[in-house]
């Protein structure tokens, strides 16, 4: 089983974290062929996107699809609560980052240039972004984590999404309030950093996201 992406992607860092809290260690390679484009991949996953798990020849694509099936696959220790309307939680906060706030975040990067930014578009994407973020609080359950005393799959989606959404509104200089800094979500990545496991997934996750980020803005 090898998992092909880079770290720097908050997909893959969703799946390398949700493997992790399973008690699978699951770190990502170089897709083959050199990248995600080349034939090699592409015969793993037509998509051409990544993550891709590769399992006994086969390719899965799409985090949460893989987050699937490390799910069925390891069964001994879930990602999951036990409780069904916990695990609905847990669910229901990965799928909002995926609907909501991931659609905001493309607007949002692709401007990070104040010289040629979209001001319109920023600022449509900036109240998305926020309102996702509600969303996601109005989703949650007990604490500390998204559902609970431990990281489950809504945990996982959405650490790295912070982290990607924060580095990026800070870069940017875009001049508004951080949404994913209220008390709840505050309280909650308190307890993602306290995570030992968690905090050294999102460590390495960060600091491939600063390089990438580096890259792009040398290129803009």
């Amino acid at each position: 089983m090898k998992l092909y992406g880079s770290i720097a992607s908050p997909y893959v860092a969703r799946v390398v974290l949700f493997a992790k809290i399973k008690g699978v260690e699951l770190q990502p390679s170089e897709a083959p062929g050199g990248g995600i484009k080349s034939p090699e991949y592409l015969k793993l996953n037509p998509i051409g996107k990544m993550p891709t798990l590769e399992v006994n020849g086969q390719g899965i694509g799409e985090s949460a699809v893989i987050c699937d099936y490390l799910e069925d696959a390891y069964p001994q220790k879930s990602g999951l609560p036990k409780d069904p309307l916990d695990r609905a939680r847990s669910r229901l906060v990965a799928r909002i980052v995926d609907i909501y706030i991931s659609p905001a975040i493309g607007p949002i990067f692709r401007n990070m240039n104040p010289a040629k930014r979209d001001t319109a578009a920023v600022e449509t994407a900036l109240q998305d972004l926020t309102k996702a973020c509600g969303y996601i609080e109005h989703a949650m359950g007990a604490g500390p984590f998204c559902v609970g005393a431990t990281p489950t799959l809504g945990d996982c989606t959405l650490a790295p999404t912070t982290v990607l959404v924060r580095k990026m509104l800070g870069a940017g200089n875009f001049g508004v309030p951080d949404p994913t800094s209220t008390p709840r979500l505050q309280a909650w990545w308190k307890a993602m950093e306290g995570h030992a496991d968690c905090k050294a997934i999102l460590d390495v996750h960060a600091t491939a996201l600063d390089a990438f980020l580096k890259t792009m803005a040398g290129r803009r």
